[in-house]
């Protein structure tokens, strides 16, 4: 019987994450809080982005994780140990938490992990935090202490990271702010120019997941419900496949441009391992049916699409916490 639990928590900007080692489970839910008055917290998780679009003035939907960094410490610690709570897990003595974070962060940022963490049950953990390129090359199945060079690009919630990986370490990551959050502003807009009608953001979401095709090849149709722009009354229309590419293409081929100034800038030999092996694409945004083969043509690099999604930082986490052997790629966070 373990004296201890450990977990790997990835902080998403739209979805937390946790892998829970003793049930071998990963729970999943939505990173938002419900407030009253700016003070009362009504939902957590799910249960929050339920009442999301649809709450009087005086209650607030807050996302306290911005680009992978924690905006908001008390917030986030109160999703934190509701989830955990919620999923029944058992901490047991002295748990043991990896984070996955982005790399380059201030000393602050990361003691914002240890403030989020220390509370309740956790009070008496272990913290270590995880470059987020380094874990998703663990899931990816990259070989990190044999790879002469292996870019990953995540498209999450609010941007979208590239990262170059070299001999055991994260040698470039940059973050372009672009991801699924700009992909929805994006399709909202571009309806209101179209249909003259204002539709929320669950339904862009909706849209985005099954109207797109980055190729393109099919054409389609749904009937959504919004708002009309001229009178402000409820009424439906249908969002064509065409109206969701236009909304979605030129954000796409930002990413791509931003991406090539960043191999421009990569290393010959390193570049060359990279042309050879070809660019890994994860992220909850490349769900997008064909964005691999389109980024494969704007970037004209192979481009493998990992099938875990925004799952894949999650599952990385796993297989470092279960194989001691990945566990030097952790470091440890203190108060201090």
């Amino acid at each position: 019987m373990m004296l201890h639990n450990s977990f790997g928590v990835d902080l998403g900007s739209s979805t937390l994450k946790i892998y829970d080692q003793r049930k071998d489970k990963i729970t999943k839910e939505k990173n938002m809080i419900a407030l009253r008055d700016k003070d009362e917290v009504l939902a957590i998780g799910n249960d929050a982005y339920e009442m999301f679009e649809k709450t009087p003035k005086n209650i607030k939907i807050m996302e306290p994780v911005n680009n992978g960094r924690i905006g908001d410490v008390f917030l986030t610690e109160a999703i934190l140990h509701t989830l955990l709570n919620r999923s029944g897990s058992s901490v047991g003595y002295r748990p043991v938490l990896y984070f996955a974070v982005p790399t380059g962060l201030t000393k602050i940022e990361k003691r914002a992990y240890y403030a989020v963490a220390h509370r309740g049950k956790l009070r008496k953990c272990k913290i270590f935090l995880v470059d987020r390129p380094i874990v998703d090359a663990i899931a990816l199945g990259i070989p990190l202490n044999r790879t002469k060079g292996s870019m990953i690009m995540n498209i999450g919630s609010q941007c979208t990271e590239v990262s170059v990986i070299a001999d055991g370490r994260v040698i470039i990551s940059r973050q372009i702010p672009i991801g699924g959050k700009q992909f929805n502003d994006s399709i909202r807009s571009n309806i209101r120019k179209k249909n003259n009608l204002q539709v929320g953001i669950r339904t862009a979401k909706r849209l985005k997941l099954s109207l797109a095709d980055m190729v393109p090849q099919k054409k389609q149709g749904r009937k959504v419900m919004g708002m009309d722009c001229v009178n402000g009354l409820v009424r439906d229309g249908i969002v064509t496949t065409t109206t969701v590419n236009l909304a979605i293409m030129d954000l796409a081929r930002q990413i791509a441009s931003q991406t090539r100034e960043i191999i421009q800038r990569i290393p010959p030999q390193i570049r060359a391992n990279i042309e050879k092996e070809g660019i890994y694409l994860t992220g909850g945004s490349t769900r997008i049916p064909h964005m691999d083969q389109f980024l494969s043509r704007e970037l004209e690099y192979s481009v493998q699409q990992s099938l875990y999604y925004d799952l894949c930082t999650v599952c990385g986490l796993k297989e470092l916490i279960t194989h001691p052997v990945l566990h030097r790629y952790a470091y440890p966070v203190t108060k201090q």
